[in-house]
């Protein structure tokens, strides 16, 4: 159960004064959030310095400012649309103009009755030379100026909601703040200068500075070490409880090895024996595996992975691999299936498509353990899928599963290893943020034989050269992917849309031009797919959903519309479509002239280099982390604290503490253990903690 000291601020907002059901809503709506701890996490962006009340004399420039005045007169509103005019002036005879424009009559009487001090705060402007104030943002007696900060924190706002009501909201939530026991080590804050959390959570809400709203003030630092603290102590718990689990010992399988070796048409690239090597090593020791293969496009990942089933298959066990999609498992089945048959392994395939009486006699191969290999979807880890004895699972592309869903997915054998594999580059100063909990490897090289492919830039307008230049592909039999950015028109963006490109490019080529996209149903994109793939189209027109993993060696040429458009790490992932066969293959990306600087430097990046890692590295730079591990992208949970960009040195020492904590106080039973409970909790890692006591 979450500590009761945390109670105060996981209470709903509702119990704040002046939060009824209505504001609540938008509430709700800014903060994604409906607790306390919800509201107290959302920081301020800037600071408006409202300084000190000065004389009106004083004030001879526009800009935000405090001055006290006298009010003298109104003169309401002429005509409807006209301004309502309070004069006002100053100790020093100095006079001014509060105006307002649509604001009820009474209202401004009794907020600036005639003949009484007034201190007001608001952007001062100059009209006709005289100074003048459009809808203060405060009109307070003298007796109430502390109501007026000298610094007031500016936060990111959602409509309806009024920054009034926000501000009240913040100081009430603040009035909840607990004491809470300290999880850092004494060295680390004497070092850095940090308050307590709690102190950081007041003076985050009461900034000196706009450099005090920055992601590195002393304060953000301190909250974006503990939320990096609790993310990688909750993946160290994970990974415990993984590890304590007790695996399986697996020999190596050299004579099933070399079968393999014997089956290949190419030998295995040094960072393919590499990889073999370290997941050996890991399968030969009684602790469960849990490694990430990173690896290019090209670079031979399944490869990797039939080498690692073999190990299981060698000592009698049976392997699994998953893939995202149906098209992805069913293309590793054609890949591996010549393989598995030379080296003389049963693989079977199980996806959604499966029905009725083929289905039951795929499960009942997988329950005799006649299936050496199951290879599928999601769908192999339901309910009614019952392995014999599963020793190894290879997920493909499910780097969006966070640490929970990798050890839920490991649940259907005794303790299965698990390898996961993507095909998407990871910054290395990344890789921490999504796969603290595992050890990784990476395929960096691509094997013998892979042709360079050729990547050129063209501008949209030659779009009509471009389409007719490919009857001399098509003639010489090559496939020709065409990928756009939306799938119809849209009247916001005038971008190539992936129905108006199908439509010219069929008036030219007739029937032989299919079209795929996201908003089809999978059966629908699998038929279109298998049409290229099989040579019944020469063209693909497409939008991103041909990004990973998609093989059709025939296919030479990649066109990318409005290239600009898209990221670097997508850009080369979409280009790794070609370039699979022994023909030699090119990269179009055109775009809508004229680019920016990014645009440029994004595009010369992708003439100039095919490492995907040294594209990772580029794509961090330029468009940054937000950016590159975008919770949509990567399922990456949303960061309160934590900048991805500037903080990355605190996600390495996050994940080496974490590390060494887990090794000293695996259970967490001590006084900082204890501590460490609550900061889970506060940051809602409630199932790592759960963890504890399990295993």
């Amino acid at each position: 159960m979450r500590p009761l000291i945390l109670d105060s601020i996981f209470r709903s907002l509702r119990t704040l004064d002046g939060v009824g059901p209505k504001s609540a809503t938008l509430f709700e709506k800014l903060l994604g959030g409906e607790k306390i701890i919800d509201l107290l996490r959302h920081k301020p962006v800037d600071c408006i310095h409202r300084g000190d009340i000065k004389p009106l004399s004083e004030i001879n420039k526009e800009g935000i400012a405090t001055t006290q005045v006298t009010i003298t007169s109104h003169s309401p509103a002429k005509r409807r649309g006209a301004p309502y005019r309070i004069s006002a002036k100053g100790d020093d005879g100095q006079v001014m103009d509060i105006v307002y424009f649509n604001a009820p009559g009474q209202w401004l009487k009794d907020t600036y009755p005639t003949d009484k001090e007034i201190i007001i705060s608001g952007k001062i402007e100059f009209y006709n030379d005289k100074i003048q104030i459009l809808h203060p943002d405060y009109a307070v007696p003298p007796e109430k100026k502390n109501e007026i900060k000298a610094f007031e924190p500016i936060y990111p706002m959602t409509g309806g909601l009024s920054p009034k009501l926000l501000h009240k909201a913040i100081i009430g939530g603040i009035k909840h703040l607990p004491t809470l026991p300290e999880w850092i080590d004494d060295s680390m804050i004497k070092k850095h200068g940090w308050l307590g959390w709690s102190e950081c959570m007041r003076a985050l809400h009461n900034p000196q500075s706009s450099k005090e709203t920055l992601s590195d003030s002393v304060t953000r630092t301190r909250l974006a070490y503990d939320e990096a603290l609790a993310r990688q102590l909750a993946m160290q718990l994970v990974r415990l409880t993984f590890k304590k689990k007790k695996g399986i010992s697996f020999n190596n399988a050299p004579d099933l090895r070399q079968k393999l070796l014997d089956a290949l048409p190419f030998d295995l690239t040094g960072a393919q024996s590499r990889t073999l090597s370290e997941i050996d090593d890991d399968m030969g020791t009684p602790t469960r595996m849990l490694r990430l293969l990173q690896g290019d496009v090209g670079s031979g990942k399944t490869v990797v992975a039939l080498g690692t089933m073999l190990n299981c298959i060698n000592d009698g066990f049976q392997s699994a691999m998953m893939a995202p999609t149906e098209i992805l498992a069913r293309q590793h089945a054609e890949t591996l299936q010549p393989l598995c048959d030379a080296i003389g392994v049963t693989m079977i395939t199980l996806t959604g498509r499966d029905k009725g009486k083929d289905r039951t006699a795929i499960l009942e191969k997988i329950e005799n353990g006649e299936a050496q290999i199951v290879i599928g979807t999601h769908a192999i880890f339901q309910d009614t899928v019952n392995f014999k004895n599963l020793g190894c699972v290879v997920i493909d592309e499910q780097h969006r599963f966070g640490v929970h869903q990798r050890l839920s997915l490991s649940d259907k054998g005794v303790a299965p290893d698990v390898l996961v594999m993507t095909a998407t580059p990871i910054p290395r100063t990344l890789t921490l943020s999504l796969f603290g909990d595992m050890d990784v490897s990476r395929l960096d090289e691509k094997p013998p034989g892979r042709k360079p492919i050729e990547t050129v830039l063209i501008s949209t307008d030659r779009i009509a050269d471009i389409a007719q230049g490919l009857k001399r592909k098509i003639a010489e039999g090559e496939r020709i992917y065409w990928v756009c950015p939306l799938v119809e028109e849209s009247e916001k963006i005038e971008l190539a849309n992936a129905e108006d490109r199908h439509t010219l490019l069929s008036q030219i080529y007739g029937d032989r031009v299919g079209l795929v996209h996201g908003r089809m149903k999978p059966l629908e994109k699998d038929q279109v797919m298998q049409k290229f793939a099989r040579g019944d189209l020469d063209i693909l027109v497409a939008t991103t959903v041909i990004e990973v993993g998609v093989n059709v060696p025939e296919a030479t040429v990649m066109i990318i519309e409005h290239a600009e458009r898209f990221g670097l790490a997508q850009l080369h992932q979409l280009r790794g479509r070609v370039g699979r066969g022994s023909d030699k293959s090119s990269c179009i990306l055109m775009y809508n002239a004229p680019l920016s600087e990014a645009g440029k430097e994004r595009l010369s990046i992708m003439k100039k280099s095919e490492d995907g890692f040294v594209i990772a590295e580029k794509d961090l730079e330029l468009r940054g982390a937000g950016e590159v591990l975008g919770t949509k992208q990567s399922g990456l949970p949303a960061m309160h604290f934590v900048d991805l960009d500037n903080h990355r040195d605190l996600m390495q020492m996050a994940h080496q503490d974490a590390r060494l904590l887990t090794e000293k106080d695996p259970t967490l039973s001590t006084r900082r253990g204890d501590a460490l409970k609550t900061l889970l909790y506060l940051f809602e890692q409630d199932e790592a903690v759960k963890t504890l006591g399990s295993g």
